[in-house]
């Protein structure tokens, strides 16, 4: 971790959202392949507007929930929390999603490894959990390889954007996990 908000691996690096991100975020996010196994929430088409709403709320984070993925200077994806309150406080959702052009390089992964380490240090978080749909196995194994364990099926618990419906996979990964894990 290098300054106040930034957290960096040899690979790749997660920094808050920036205003700017307006300019870069509509073209990288803008594709079916990249929205397809992403909560609804992450619009397709994804436009100009889209990226101007997000950016506006994401980069006044405080705390900071919503991170860019980095690789060589270069967006490439984002990551981020959402803590739960209530009786779930303590607890947050973890997900993450890249470009296309930025799949299969080990970058999801790095960047889940840095979100842990944010998530269990800075923000002593005690739980976190991801969602995948069980047509993703790919998602499974980022997470799988950052010490998360598949907790339960979710039978006919999503709906694809195609109007699918599908089984969903509960992953969790502990804080006294992370003492254990690949982090």
């Amino acid at each position: 971790m290098i300054g106040a908000m930034i957290l960096q691996s040899e690979r790749c690096l997660l920094r808050p959202y920036r205003p700017t991100d307006v300019e870069w975020l509509p073209e990288l996010a803008n594709d079916i392949e990249v929205a397809r196994w992403t909560s609804t929430s992450f619009p397709h088409p994804y436009t100009p507007a889209d990226a101007e709403r997000w950016t506006k709320r994401a980069s006044n984070e405080d705390p900071v929930d919503s991170f860019v993925i980095e690789v060589d200077g270069t967006p490439a994806g984002g990551a981020g929390l959402r803590p739960q309150t209530g009786e779930g406080r303590g607890v947050a959702e973890c997900g993450y999603w890249l470009g296309r052009r930025f799949w299969g390089r080990g970058y999801a992964t790095d960047a889940t490894r840095l979100l842990a380490r944010y998530a269990f240090g800075t923000r002593n978080l005690r739980r976190l959990e991801a969602y995948v749909f069980a047509a993703n196995p790919s998602s499974g194994r980022v997470l799988e390889k950052c010490g998360f364990v598949r907790e339960a099926v979710l039978r006919q618990a999503v709906t694809d954007r195609d109007g699918v419906v599908m089984d969903a996979w509960l992953y969790g990964l502990l804080q006294s996990d992370a003492r254990h894990a690949p982090l």
